[in-house]
């Protein structure tokens, strides 16, 4: 009797360790820009260095294919590259011309693929929300695609991502099973909001906002979980300032904007970056979205091939 209500006791803090300690795996976590090759000799940019369990990591981004890793520092060797080398690269080049001024209050950065694409981006904005997950945008997203994984752009919060486990675990099984190709772009961790407040002084720009923490917890918190962040940004609001775009710059970070955004009635077309919202928050995106994934003419592109070589 007495081991039965032991059990009682502990169960609940037996269920709940793993993700407190794997969540707490990520430590010593700053931004660095240093040219690297793996085991392979493949050119790599290290554009984050951390501790993950104990051991040096970091995380790397191919310039090419802008396709992000998490490695040990150990599987790394340094390459003779100065700065410059940085902006001669896909990546760079990407990261210079979409944090440049002039600099637009909503929705600066890339908004469409910069090469004639023979298709559409779909990227799903994952805000903090307490409305049920829309599970069946990325079922019909499946559809369009079967035998392989269909690529889609997941911008997920912090906040979401704490208080949506199960979603997440969705997301990664999809992954895992080889139906969803996802791109995990970081879109904050809180996502302010304030409707009384002008676009000025909201979202990220909202007085007393700590850009750089938005944009690093982010990151360790979608390591922690297994998760590798992409090299690719989303203002909360499409809403962003000089400051915002060049912290992105210093973290070789390219923002993502979109030209339709399908629940302001903008309509996409071929390279457009398409913005639906996968946390219940506009079931009206949905709506438009669904008739669409379902059209027989519809391919999605991953959102790297969004962007010149």
């Amino acid at each position: 009797m007495r081991l039965f209500y032991f059990l009682l006791l502990i169960l609940p803090l037996l269920t709940a360790a793993p993700h407190t300690a794997h969540a707490g795996h990520i430590t010593d976590y700053r931004a660095l820009r240093e040219p690297v090759a793996d085991r392979s000799g493949r050119a790599l940019w290290a554009i984050r260095s951390f501790m993950e369990e104990g051991v040096p990591h970091r995380l790397v981004v191919d310039p090419a294919t802008l396709q992000s890793f998490d490695l040990p520092a150990a599987d790394l060797v340094p390459r003779r590259e100065g700065e410059a080398g940085f902006y001669a690269t896909r990546l760079g080049r990407a990261v210079k011309r979409h944090t440049a001024p002039p600099y637009r209050l909503q929705n600066g950065g890339a908004t469409r693929a910069e090469t004639a694409a023979d298709g559409f981006f779909l990227t799903v904005d994952l805000c903090p929300s307490k409305r049920p997950f829309e599970r069946e945008l990325f079922e019909a997203a499946e559809t369009l695609c079967r035998g392989a994984a269909v690529p889609v752009a997941v911008m997920v919060t912090g906040l979401w991502l704490e208080t949506h486990p199960e979603e997440v675990a969705y997301l990664k099984g999809e992954v895992a099973a080889g139906r969803l190709a996802v791109t995990w772009v970081n879109h904050s961790w809180h996502h302010h909001y304030d409707p009384k407040v002008p676009l000025s002084e909201n979202f990220l720009l909202a007085p007393g906002t700590d850009l750089r923490s938005e944009v690093l917890q982010l990151e360790q918190e979608l390591l922690a979980r297994g998760l590798v962040p992409s090299p690719f940004f989303r203002f909360p609001g499409l809403v962003s300032g000089a400051a915002a775009m060049n912290l992105l710059a210093e973290l070789s970070l390219v923002p993502i904007g979109a030209d339709a955004w399908l629940a302001k009635g903008e309509q996409p077309r071929r390279g457009s970056f398409i913005l639906v919202h996968g946390n219940g928050n506009e079931p009206k995106g949905i709506k438009l979205a669904l008739p669409l994934l379902k059209g027989t003419a519809v391919r999605l592109l991953p959102l790297p091939a969004a962007f010149a070589d």
